[in-house]
């Protein structure tokens, strides 16, 4: 298992990896050049145009074209380093009020709902998202190899990772079609939704923005990143396969929704300028197993003390409080269960927590 500094790169790494963020130096979007006409009628790359400008003589010309392809990147567009994952070192506290078992769908706007739940902000609960998540949809754009299928959306589901500066980080097989649309056109969508939850109520992002392949020399420092996040027996084996790492290298739009009445646009570089909670980056798979393997039973008492509810989990947390999926039949809910104080660490979490439940 990969460990994380705070501020000089990966820990144990080969070479130190610089924390910052490089939303200001990424490569350009691909513009595909048209062919120029010559007085003779045809097109500057050799093949005849037809005269008219007819239908027959536009499908012609289409198909004549050579696909749109991904410009090499010149070496000052090239990426110099990945961000790394790191831990907050922010400590602050504030008292949390929790909520009830079915409570009302958030209303009012991500601020208000913020407000009045003591949330993170918008951007920090984005950035908690994306370093939570481990699968997301990604949207591209079907390439002019597939016909008549070009130019329409393609969505499929991938697994992904997050530098520290909260850009995306793909690995994918270049026989693969999104992989393919990608190369042709980098423009796409990253859709990420909170784990463990599907319902219209999911606190989810929509992330707008160009993917391009890596540089051979931080395909290594990419996988490493990815192994950190995706850390399983199967991911370990498939990654070290035929596959190639892609980032997102400019993320152009933001669009959050944490609920019923909670969408908002972030702005690209509040949210590239942001910090996600510790909690949030040091593990937080194994964070939310042990509160689960810990609190399970007392959970469910408290959060329905009358009748006995068939499944309480925790399904994400923060530094200043955690979700918590509640089922009872066929029926499920999200629950916020707010700490007294901000967490950053395991052991602060389950101390936080034996500090709600012992309120009932």
């Amino acid at each position: 298992m990969l460990g994380f500094d705070t501020g000089k790169g990966l820990a144990g790494s080969s070479r130190g990896v610089p924390l910052r963020h490089t939303s200001r130096h990424v490569p350009a979007p691909v513009h595909v050049a048209q062919p120029r006409r010559t007085s003779s009628g045809s097109s500057s790359n050799g093949t005849a145009s037809t005269s008219g400008g007819g239908q027959d003589g536009e499908m012609q010309q289409a198909a004549a074209s050579p696909a749109a392809k991904q410009r090499p990147l010149a070496n000052a567009e090239l990426p110099s380093s990945l961000n790394l994952a790191f831990e907050s070192l922010e400590k602050t506290s504030k008292a949390v009020k929790t909520t009830g078992l079915r409570r009302a769908p958030l209303s009012g706007g991500v601020k208000n709902a913020t407000q009045r739940f003591d949330l993170p902000s918008p951007c920090v609960a984005v950035r908690n998202l994306v370093e939570q998540a481990q699968f997301a949809h990604l949207c591209t754009l079907m390439s002019h190899m597939h016909h008549r299928r070009a130019g329409y959306p393609f969505g499929t589901l991938v697994d992904f990772a997050s530098d520290g500066g909260g850009l995306p980080i793909f690995c994918l097989s270049p026989l693969a079609i999104h992989a393919r649309n990608l190369i042709e056109d980098p423009r796409c969508s990253l859709v990420v939704q909170m784990p463990g939850w599907t319902g219209l109520a999911n606190a989810r992002v929509t992330i707008f923005g160009d993917v391009y392949q890596l540089p051979a020399d931080m395909q290594d420092a990419a996988r490493e990143v990815f192994l950190a996040k995706q850390t399983n027996e199967r991911s370990e084996k498939w990654v070290l396969g035929n596959f190639m790492f892609f980032r997102m290298h400019r993320i152009t739009d933001i669009y959050f929704v944490g609920g019923f009445g909670t969408v908002q646009w972030i702005d690209v570089d509040e949210y590239l300028g942001s910090t996600p909670d510790a909690i949030a980056t040091n593990q937080p798979y194994r964070t939310l197993q042990v509160l689960n393997e810990t609190f399970s039973q007392d959970l469910k008492q408290y959060l329905s003390p009358h009748f006995s509810l068939d499944d309480a989990s925790f399904i994400s947390i923060d530094a200043t409080g955690a979700d918590v999926r509640v089922r009872l039949g066929s029926e499920f809910n999200v629950e916020r269960l707010g700490f007294a104080d901000k967490v950053h660490s395991l052991d602060e979490a389950i101390t936080a927590v034996k500090g709600v439940l012992q309120e009932c």
